[in-house]
């Protein structure tokens, strides 16, 4: 029997995301998606539920990345990032995140202030462009004052089993972040399509990571973000990594986490799988924009007992 060129190629593509996933485990679906649930039965009340609120808020990347940015909309949003809500004693953000063109803005309007720029970059969101090209991206947003760099692998060198060249590629903007700027390496873990991916894909880049560098779920863009499922998934491969090497992989789930609500189970789900340890914004971030009103509404309801309307937090940074 002859085999078609293009069915030896599948085979062998096939082949090596299958080696990588029986180096660094399978997942058990059923088990996530168990634990996954049941974080969602946790309650949290009083001081605690405080400490969650602010933690979070000081774990977000608070973020806009649409074609009609302008240096204006950033830098009210990096005045929101540095004052949330002072008369309850809200923390900063840990970063604003923009596209490339908006860093150095970005940059003048934090300066002085704890809160990060971070930048998309790699031809976000779909990373579809020459090395060259996002490499130069990369350099630039750093030369602009970028502290972080949210990167794109090209999902479909993953799944045509290119794992070398992905893994290269992220060594590659490693490279070009420079001891400058932390890298966030995104799966797009809704392209990955299974659990087994997205720990095959986790481990793929932290092995090419430095401490401090993250994992990252989402672009945001696309139907199928963050889930606290996934979200095991990462969180998992990177407490058996530092078990592994002792390297100690940060992570950020991005787009869909709109609520308090949500974000509480998140921390709890980092809380008993990585430990207090990861339950601070150099080892654990938020990608929202939405997020941060929703936590400073429960923050002022713990604070004074009433809820606020929740437009008065969306135009807080106007009385700044």
């Amino acid at each position: 029997m002859t085999i078609a060129p293009s069915a030896l190629r599948s085979r062998t593509r096939g082949s090596a995301l299958r080696r990588l996933i029986d180096e660094v485990g399978p997942v058990d679906a059923v088990g996530v998606e168990e634990r996954a649930a049941k974080y969602t039965t946790r309650s949290i009340k009083k001081g605690s539920k405080v400490w969650g609120l602010k933690t979070a808020i000081s774990m977000v990347d608070l973020t806009t990345l649409e074609g009609k940015d302008t240096p204006g909309k950033v830098a009210s949003l990096c005045v929101k990032a540095m004052h949330p809500h002072d008369e309850v004693g809200a923390p900063p953000t840990a970063a604003v995140c923009v596209y490339p063109a908006l860093v150095a803005a970005a940059k003048a309007a934090v300066a002085g202030s704890s809160v990060k720029v971070a930048s998309v970059a790699t031809a976000f969101p779909s990373g579809q462009a020459p090395l060259k090209t996002r490499l130069a991206e990369v350099r630039q947003a750093v030369a602009d004052g970028a502290d972080e760099i949210d990167m794109v692998i090209q999902r479909g060198l993953f799944l045509a089993g290119e794992l070398n060249a992905v893994q290269d590629e992220i060594a590659a903007v490693v490279e070009a972040c420079t001891e400058a700027a932390r890298l966030k390496v995104i799966l797009e873990v809704s392209e990955l399509e299974t659990y087994d991916a997205i720990r095959a894909a986790s481990f793929l880049a932290m092995r090419v990571l430095r401490p401090g560098d993250f994992i990252k779920t989402s672009t945001g863009k696309t139907s199928s973000n963050a889930t606290l499922a996934n979200n095991q998934v990462m969180i998992e491969a990177i407490r058996d990594f530092y078990l592994e090497t002792g390297v100690p992989i940060s992570m950020k789930p991005a787009g869909g986490i709109r609520t308090a609500k949500q974000a509480l189970q998140f921390l709890i789900a980092v809380k008993e799988t990585l430990g207090d340890e990861w339950l601070d914004n150099t080892r654990y971030r938020f990608g929202a924009s939405a997020l941060l009103n929703d936590l400073l509404r429960q923050l002022v309801k713990e604070k004074t007992g009433a809820y606020q309307a929740p437009y008065i937090f969306s135009e807080a940074a106007e009385s700044y």
